[in-house]
């Protein structure tokens, strides 16, 4: 497991470097300015080495003038370490910001992508915790972590050459611990990532269950489950919490190990420099300098330890973050597609059959159906027959598994995904309005609509009415979900979305089943104007919304059992007939 992680390194790396192209000379100029605090905390103790110097070997050299001049060049490095190290704390930051924003662009631009396969078995709450949380961290990482290791880079690198000119032996002695330091650290930092992997796993499951229970608060109120959702989160709680306890327990044996070094490194300079002073093999001053070049180098070290801990956040965060940009879209545009344009309707199922990834049966198998354009087809069945799934093929909400299907004589997948789609207006069962207004609701079917279009289409879907007698009219808001309005009444919103996108074909499944009688009536007469000069499918399970369809299927798991208008069906007496005759009992 550890070599594979140390293998995703480069990977993640090489992933992850790209967004710094933009930024580039923000970048540059960061590192500058890291420099320039690095030189300014070197040259202290070399002012220190000086004056000690001075000091032991000839004290009247030590004069006023000299002193003034070391302190106002020291004050001047001070004024350049301010100024730089403002330029790294604000721009650099906001660097790591925008890198953090274009990922999380990136990201939920990829999810537009995925079609309705991937999210059937998605968690929406972990989505949410990975477009959220887990690029959190990715600011901290994209400022730190060219400056921490550039920083440290310079540090080391000019310690060990000013050190060497001073003692070469100690120096010597001295960097031999870094090594191993390094070995051991490095076993606690792949236990770190795993840890905070595993972290943010947990958190997303987390987030997925309180936002099922949430979403869910009517349900749980109305079988008073209230205290079995609190067990179920406690749990989730406690899962979380002791995932949280390891990593901590691993961060603490690291920085303890740090700590251990630390003493271990200023133990040796101390006793063995001291004893080296004993013999003349170093000066005072160059001891004096020799403790404060390695309390610089210690203070380096420290700060990447501790910049490790975001170091494996920041990982972490990269890592699930590739996860899902390296999912492929199994719905996408082919490399030749083309808008299609001017579309009458005539679709064309030709030897299609489909099953979805997790089933083997076939829920559709090799059917054959031509619809001319402007018909109305209306399909019926039994629950679990295809009636959704064949109408959810025709805009690729799903791939077939074999066959084709042609809009006007063009296979749909030689049509791009955006022209296709906007030539089809869908209502579902399960209707779906977004936080807003009543009008930003129905718009969503054309942003550019003007108001005049707005109440159009709310008229012809029945919807007007109770618009107008809102407190904010058409300025109302829906809530999340549009809990702030009735199942019709959301029902008719999203029939109004429609009646404004005005597409050529239309797929109505069960678009009238939540509404009261009134309603549907109402709104079953707009749909029969909408309807007029355009191809549609009408699934419904109250067969008195569909009498007037030009042509019935009744698709069952054999396929289409039967064909024909209400008229002929029920002369048949065939399962349409006995469907009706069940529907019109009940």
């Amino acid at each position: 497991m550890e070599k594979q992680t140390k293998s995703q390194k480069p990977h993640l790396l090489k992933r992850f470097l790209p967004y710094y192209k933009k930024y580039t000379k923000t970048l540059i100029l960061d590192l500058f300015c890291a420099s320039l605090t690095t030189v300014c905390e070197l040259i202290l103790p070399l002012i220190a080495r000086q004056i000690t110097g001075y000091a032991t070997d000839n004290i009247a050299a030590l004069t006023t003038s000299l002193i003034i001049k070391w302190t106002v060049f020291y004050i001047i490095l001070r004024i350049i370490d301010t100024l730089a190290n403002y330029y790294m704390a604000s721009v650099g930051h906001i660097m790591g910001a925008k890198i953090e924003t274009d990922m999380r662009h990136d990201f939920f631009s990829h999810l537009q992508k995925l079609s309705f396969t991937y999210y059937d078995s998605a968690k929406v709450g972990t989505l949410m915790s990975r477009i959220t949380n887990d690029l959190f961290d990715v600011t901290e990482f994209a400022h730190h972590c060219p400056e921490e290791f550039f920083i440290a880079g310079i540090k080391i690198i000019a310690s060990f050459i000013i050190l060497c000119t001073m003692n070469v032996p100690l120096t010597l002695i001295v960097f031999a611990i870094i090594p191993f330091m390094t070995l051991i650290l490095a076993r606690y930092q792949r236990k770190m990532k795993a840890g905070f992997r595993d972290s943010r796993t947990q958190i997303g499951e987390l987030n997925s269950q309180i936002e099922d229970s949430l979403l869910g608060i009517r349900i749980v109120k109305s079988y008073a489950k209230e205290e079995y959702e609190q067990n179920k989160f406690d749990n989730g709680n406690q899962t979380f919490l002791r995932v949280k306890e390891r990593v901590y327990k691993v961060m603490g044996a690291f920085q303890s190990c740090t700590r251990l070094f630390d003493g271990l490194m200023y133990i040796v300079v101390v006793a063995v420099g001291a004893f080296f002073l004993k013999f003349g093999k170093i000066t005072a001053g160059d001891y004096v300098a020799y403790l404060l070049f390695v309390s610089t180098l210690m203070t380096s070290v420290r700060r990447i330890v501790e910049f490790s801990e975001q170091f494996q956040r920041g990982m972490t965060g990269i890592e699930r973050f590739s996860e899902i940009l390296d999912i492929e879209p199994d719905i996408k545009n082919a490399k030749d597609a083309k808008e299609i344009k001017n579309v009458k309707g005539e679709i064309e199922f030709k030897d299609v059959s489909f099953h979805y990834n997790e089933g083997k049966r076939d829920v559709i198998s090799n059917l054959q159906l031509k619809v001319p354009a402007g018909k109305n087809i209306a399909l019926v069945g039994p629950s679990g027959g295809g009636k959704t799934t064949l109408c959810s093929l025709i805009p690729r909400f799903y791939d077939l598994t074999s066959g084709t299907i042609t809009i006007d004589g063009t296979d749909i997948k030689s049509i791009t995904l955006k022209s296709l789609r906007e030539n089809i207006g869908v209502v579902s069962q399960d209707v779906y309005l977004f936080s807003g207004s009543i009008k930003e609701n129905i718009a969503y079917g054309k942003p550019n609509a003007t108001d005049d279009e707005i109440k159009a289409a709310a008229k012809l879907a029945g919807a007007d009415e109770f618009i107008e007698e809102l407190p904010d009219g058409y300025d109302s808001y829906v809530g999340e979900r549009g809990i702030m309005l009735s199942g019709g009444q959301k029902q008719r919103i999203s029939i109004a979305r429609v009646f404004l996108k005005n597409p050529p074909i239309l797929i109505l499944d069960e678009a009238t089943s939540a509404l009261d009688n009134e309603s549907e009536r109402l709104v079953q007469r707009s749909i029969e104007r909408l309807t007029r000069g355009r191809t549609t499918f009408t699934i419904a399970h109250r067969l008195t919304t569909i009498k007037n369809a030009d042509e019935i299927l009744v698709l069952t798991e054999k396929g289409i059992e039967e064909s024909g208008s209400h008229k002929q069906l029920i002369e048949k007496g065939g399962i349409y007939s006995e469907f009706y005759k069940l529907y019109s009992a009940e």
